[in-house]
């Protein structure tokens, strides 16, 4: 009996809200279809009637959306022992194009998540939805909303103080820093100052600045603010409200970015995963990697890892003549990592005129002298940092720097 015969197929369309699964045979014949919850108490009820349809058969059970959705059905089918797989949704997408009269609907979209899982079940990766990753994922989906959120209130802030203090700029080297913000906080705008004294703005600043700022530099303030002129306007005190909600909530958001980088630096410590012992990685851009990677055993190889990442070459032939051309495909999220990672590993220092990485950038020039173009060369570095990251996680080592001349650096 043919493998395939030994088994029914089960694709699962999954929503928020509930989740439509169809059981079919090896002739994509379909024996079933089931509607269900999303919700753990109706999981039960679903694996019982997949295999009431499966007359003894061992049932697949194809899944798109692993990490969201439908995570929590994934990891109740993986601990009770069933066979579980991701599907791509751009091969169930294809599936669905490819008959002649095409239809959207929840049963219709689940059938072709089984006609795909059927077709390609050797080439389709185990689900693994494990904890550790995906807390590891929000954790830095998190981070990126209140990093996109400072950005936000960091531009509202500077559209404020360009009506109240022209010259804001000058008064601080970070309008979001720490003591800036106090500054905003206390004087919102420059009828705030009236009557104050430049000590007692320097205490201000003494208090927030670790002692770093100087009577001098509450006099430079004040010397600012007195030639920019009269800057108020009607409903002043409202528009003082607004710099200081701002400045308030640019102080939250800070802590909370922090705090969420705890965390980071406490979940990598669980993995294991000794990536920030290499030059331009930090624990941010360590967990960006390990949250787009996963469990890097689920690639048999550095080669699939790269083909993910979407750094492989992918050839375009036709009657045997052809080119290897750049790769479209992949995690574009992992490729813009690598990508910006490759950045660093070749760029020279301003103040000593050495690379950060001397075995990356002599790779780098090595491959422009070839006659390769500098983003082809970077492609390369990218290539090349595919088989470190790949043999780091692995094998939980730390970054080693190869031993490289002084001549040969600069």
């Amino acid at each position: 009996m043919h493998f395939k015969k030994r088994h029914v197929y089960v694709g699962v369309d999954l929503h928020k809200e509930t989740h439509t699964a169809v059981v079919i045979d090896c002739w994509s014949e379909i024996l079933a279809e089931i509607k269900i919850e999303n919700k753990p108490s109706a999981f039960q009820g679903l694996l019982d009637e997949v295999k009431k349809s499966a007359n003894g058969l061992t049932p697949i059970f194809g899944l798109e959306d692993v990490g969201g959705y439908g995570r929590s059905l994934a990891v109740f089918l993986v601990e009770k022992g069933e066979i579980v797989k991701e599907v791509n949704s751009a091969l169930s997408h294809a599936q669905r194009m490819s008959h002649a009269m095409t239809a959207k609907n929840d049963a219709w979209d689940a059938y072709c998540v089984a006609c795909v899982l059927l077709l390609k079940l050797k080439s389709l990766p185990d689900a693994n939805p494990q904890d550790v990753y995906w807390t590891i994922a929000q954790l830095v989906n998190r981070r990126n909303s209140l990093v996109r959120s400072l950005a936000t209130l960091t531009n509202q802030l500077h559209s404020q103080l360009t009506c109240h203090y022209p010259s804001y700029k000058k008064f601080f080297a970070d309008v979001a820093g720490k003591t800036a913000l106090a500054f905003w906080e206390a004087y919102p705008s420059p009828q705030t100052l009236q009557g104050v004294q430049a000590e007692d703005l320097a205490a201000l600043l003494r208090q927030n600045s670790h002692n770093s700022c100087s009577t001098k530099k509450a006099e430079a303030i004040l010397d600012l603010v007195g030639k920019d002129g009269d800057t108020t306007r009607a409903y002043q005190e409202t528009r003082d409200f607004i710099v200081k909600s701002i400045a308030a909530n640019i102080r939250t958001r800070q802590r909370d970015i922090a705090e969420t980088e705890k965390a980071l630096r406490q979940m990598l410590d669980v993995v294991d995963c000794r990536l920030e012992t290499m030059p331009g990685v930090d624990t941010v851009t360590a967990a960006a990697l390990i949250a787009n990677i996963g469990d890097v055993r689920r690639f048999g190889s550095a080669d699939k890892l790269a083909r993910f990442a979407g750094v492989a070459p992918v050839r375009f032939s036709s009657a045997g003549k052809g080119k290897d051309q750049k790769s479209k495909q992949g995690n574009r999220e992992l490729h813009s990592i690598l990508y910006f990672l490759a950045i660093q590993q070749v760029q020279v220092a301003k103040v000593s005129g050495k690379p950060r990485n001397p075995v990356f950038h002599d790779y780098y020039q090595r491959k422009i002298t070839e006659g390769k173009t500098k983003k082809q060369a970077l492609v390369c570095v990218m290539r090349r940092l595919v088989n470190i990251v790949y043999g780091m996680m692995k094998h939980r080592t730390a970054y080693i720097m190869p031993d490289f001349p002084e001549k040969e650096a600069v």
